[in-house]
C-alpha cells in the first residue's frame, strides 16, 4: 500500500504523487477503492487508479532512493548493447521495455540509442522518428525520477550522470 504524499512511478505516466486514497463510483459501477495520482510535470491532471486491480497496481512503483539511483548508473557502465536492425522488431522491443518499467533496461535503451544516434550523425544521417519519440519517453521517465530523487532539474539529469561515470 502507497501513503498520501508519497510520491511513485506509475506506467508510462512517470512519477506521481499520491494525493488521495478514497471510495469513488463512477456512473453505474459500484464503489471502489482507488489511488489518485498527481503527475508531477502535469499538476492539473489525476490519476484513479484502482487499488484491487494487481494488473494496474503492479504498474506504481516506489521511487528509487539516491542510493538505487547511483547503483543504476553504475551497473550499466558496462553494459553492453546491440542495436535491433529490424524496424518492427525495434519497435516491438523497445516498447515492452519501456511498458516495463525496468530503469536499468530503460538506461540500456537510452546508452543503445545514443550510441546509434551518433553512428548515424556520423554518416550525416539522423534518428529515424520513431526511434527519437522512444528516446523522448526513455529520457523523460528517467530524467524526472532521477531529478525527483536528486534534487536537480530534470534537464540536469544527463550531465549529472556524465560527470558521475568521469568521477569514476
Amino acid at each position: 500500500m502507497f501513503d498520501i504524499n508519497e510520491y511513485v512511478v506509475y506506467g508510462t505516466v512517470g512519477v506521481c504523487r499520491v494525493v488521495d486514497y478514497r471510495k469513488e463510483s463512477f456512473g453505474s459501477i459500484e464503489e471502489k477503492e482507488y489511488y489518485i495520482l498527481e503527475p508531477v510535470h502535469a499538476k492539473n491532471s489525476s490519476i484513479y487508479v484502482p487499488a484491487d486491480n494487481q494488473d494496474v497496481i503492479r504498474k506504481m512503483q516506489p521511487v528509487l532512493t539516491v542510493e538505487e539511483v547511483y547503483e543504476l548508473i553504475d551497473s550499466i557502465t558496462d553494459e553492453e548493447t546491440t542495436w535491433i536492425s529490424n524496424d518492427t522488431q525495434r519497435r516491438e522491443k523497445f516498447s515492452q521495455i519501456i511498458k516495463s518499467g525496468n530503469r536499468k533496461e530503460i538506461l540500456k535503451l537510452i546508452k543503445a540509442l545514443y550510441q546509434h544516434r551518433e553512428e548515424r550523425l556520423e554518416s550525416g544521417r539522423k534518428l529515424y522518428a520513431a526511434d527519437e519519440n522512444i528516446l523522448n519517453t526513455a529520457e523523460r521517465l528517467i530524467n524526472n525520477e532521477f531529478a525527483l530523487v536528486l534534487n536537480i532539474e530534470p534537464e540536469d539529469v544527463v550531465p549529472f550522470i556524465r560527470n558521475h561515470l568521469k568521477a569514476q
